[in-house]
């Protein structure tokens, strides 16, 4: 095995900052880096769902080519500060966000792109980064940080193996994703035939608006719905209860049993070795099963099926649950009204957009009748339950991942 060397980044990369843009710009124009990209990918995706609108002169100062490293440049806490995203390709027209910081490869040093991803991201990079940040309102990464951090590299060749192989199971995370999102799409096509086309199946089993269902005006909404459907808000139909700051709920020892803290970066990907821990005897209500529906309601806002082992739920993060209504129905109710959430929290961010209470008070949204609901959530159910299956199947992926590069680094594994 070849011994691995000490390099200042800097020797590696020179850093830029990203674009400066208005809300004008957003959803039009050519392809865009976003912080949540970053956020929640190892690798940048070939396709940027994302659109600025830019001018040439910008596509070619904040350009995006392959061997890119892209790190979160702001964070609300530590260890979600500088998280990294490399591009294996060139993104011919793409620019990339002004909360986000560019490394561009001097090319003096050889560095294989799929290593130092795993690496960026690996516990030991991820102490580095929190050992030497400061903390006051915000975390914030900065010329001074890049100046003095530093990485281990073993020689070209073995990087190419190390790099090859955990991108293979990267891979299969990332495949596995990929099936979920037919799923999720699957489950969404039915709900939406049935509740927002209103083409659910009347007593004669044909579509009910296409069939001349009656259908009536709605004043809250200011549309019509069937005849017989309600109207709620989604603070009504659901408990939305508030992640703990889990810092001041730590063990008192490391022998102590313990629960991993779930904050934003877990929920998309998953425990490592480096996650937080936090007593047991945090109130129930903060301990998260597999299956709860957990929504982010700050900087990135999304929500998801926890697919994770049990963990301890961070403030930021809402778990949902609903005495009222089946699982299906609040997660795709909430999963709908995401559009305008990311609205509202963009029209009205400083750094990184939030939403409160209020908002979810004023999300109107049509509730069918209970046995609709519960005929669908039936269906949807079957879909759900696959879903999770292939979310633990990766979390046991990204396990095995953060634990090989370190074992890599102190010479008890190697790759033939």
């Amino acid at each position: 095995m070849s011994e691995w060397k000490k390099y200042k980044l800097s020797e590696i990369y020179t850093m830029s900052s990203g674009i400066s843009s208005s809300k004008s710009q957003a959803g039009q124009g050519s392809p865009f880096l976003s912080f949540s990209t970053v956020f929640n990918n190892y690798f940048i995706p070939e396709n940027l769902k994302d659109l600025m609108l830019t001018t040439k002169e910008e596509q070619a100062r904040f350009s995006i080519i392959e061997g890119d490293v892209f790190l979160t440049r702001t964070s609300e806490t530590l260890d979600e500060l500088a998280l990294s995203s490399v591009a294996l390709n060139n993104y011919p027209f793409a620019t990339y966000s002004g909360f986000l910081k560019r490394l561009r490869p001097k090319n003096k040093i050889k560095v294989y792109p799929k290593f130092i991803a795993f690496y960026l991201r690996s516990s030991y990079f991820r102490k580095t980064i929190i050992n030497h940040t400061t903390m006051t309102l915000r975390a914030s990464f900065n010329e001074s940080m890049f100046s003095y951090l530093e990485v281990y590299l073993p020689d070209y060749d073995e990087q190419v193996r190390i790099g090859d192989f955990l991108y293979k199971l990267n891979q299969k995370i990332t495949l596995n994703n990929q099936i979920n999102e037919e799923l999720e799409a699957m489950a969404k096509t039915l709900y939406d035939y049935w509740f927002v086309q209103f083409d659910f199946p009347d007593e004669n089993g044909k579509p009910y608006k296409s069939s001349g269902g009656k259908m009536v005006y709605n004043d809250q909404l200011k549309r019509e719905i069937p005849e017989g459907w309600g109207v709620d808000s989604l603070w009504n139909i659901a408990t939305f209860y508030n992640g703990l700051a889990m810092q001041k709920f730590r063990p008192a020892s490391e022998t102590d049993e313990s629960l991993p803290v779930i904050k934003i970066r877990e929920m998309f990907s998953g425990f490592s070795k480096d996650t937080e821990k936090a007593s047991t005897t945090i109130p129930k209500e903060a301990i998260i099963e597999a299956g709860d529906i957990l929504f982010s309601w700050s900087a990135t806002l999304e929500v998801i099926l926890w697919g994770g082992e049990k963990g301890a739920l961070n403030q930021h993060i809402f778990k949902v649950t609903s005495e009222k209504y089946p699982k299906s129905f609040i997660y795709n109710e909430l999963r709908s009204y995401l559009k305008v959430f990311k609205t509202i929290a963009e029209l009205r961010k400083t750094t990184m957009g939030h939403i409160t209470q209020d908002h979810l008070k004023q999300a109107m949204i049509i509730v069918p009748p209970n046995d609709l609901i519960d005929e669908i959530h039936n269906r949807i159910s079957l879909i759900l339950k696959q879903q999770l299956d292939l979310k633990q199947q990766n979390q046991e992926l990204s396990q095995l991942r953060d634990w090989l590069l370190p074992m890599l680094m102190n010479g008890l594994v190697k790759v033939d």
